[in-house]
């Protein structure tokens, strides 16, 4: 394998980041995502829009790369209060201190290769530097690999599930938790 790495995304990845949601959606997620939503998937718009989300304040975006190849990303920040609420719109007692995986994906031909789990220990590690207690993610209730990607750091369903709407078509995701103390996997 080349050498593989993890480095803090800069704004002229923005493209390929959105080149790697939309590979990876594209194979990965064709079945949990629908027709529709990848028919309508804007890679222009996605550009523009982790191109914000690299050069603003509410997440951090990492790359995992291997040789001279961009292969996967992660982005993480402080969790807002509506992600981290109960279904009834409680706030735990540590609301302030839960960092939010919001995005973590990689290119299925790089899988297997430890990316992931490099990707999740750096945004962990900054995460818990920052402050941050525990971590929160959402995944598709049917996405078995993330899950079990999660479940061997530890990290758990904690019983709050949430429907978003994919183009019209309801796409049910769990919320998942656990600590920052996250080894390589």
């Amino acid at each position: 394998m080349a050498l593989a790495g993890i480095r803090t995304a800069r704004a002229a990845d923005a493209e390929i980041i959105a080149k790697i949601q939309w590979d990876t959606w594209r194979t990965a997620y064709a079945d949990l995502l629908g027709e529709r939503v990848l028919a309508e998937f804007d890679l222009a718009q996605a550009e523009r829009t982790w191109l914000d989300t690299i050069l603003g304040d509410r997440a951090k975006v990492y790359l995992a790369t291997e040789g001279t190849w961009a292969v996967g990303f992660c982005a993480a920040g402080r969790a807002p209060e509506d992600e981290v609420a109960e279904a009834d719109g409680t706030l735990p007692a540590d609301a302030a201190t839960v960092g939010l995986i919001s995005a973590l994906l990689v290119e299925p031909r790089w899988g297997r290769r430890g990316h992931g789990g490099r990707l999740l220990a750096a945004a962990a590690e900054d995460l818990r530097a920052g402050g941050a207690s525990r971590g929160i993610c959402w995944v598709p209730e049917h996405d078995e690999v993330s899950t079990n990607f999660y479940a061997r750091v530890g990290w758990a369903h904690d019983g709050t599930v949430r429907t978003l709407d994919a183009a019209g078509t309801p796409l049910r995701e769990i919320r998942l938790t656990g600590g920052l103390d996250v080894k390589l996997l």
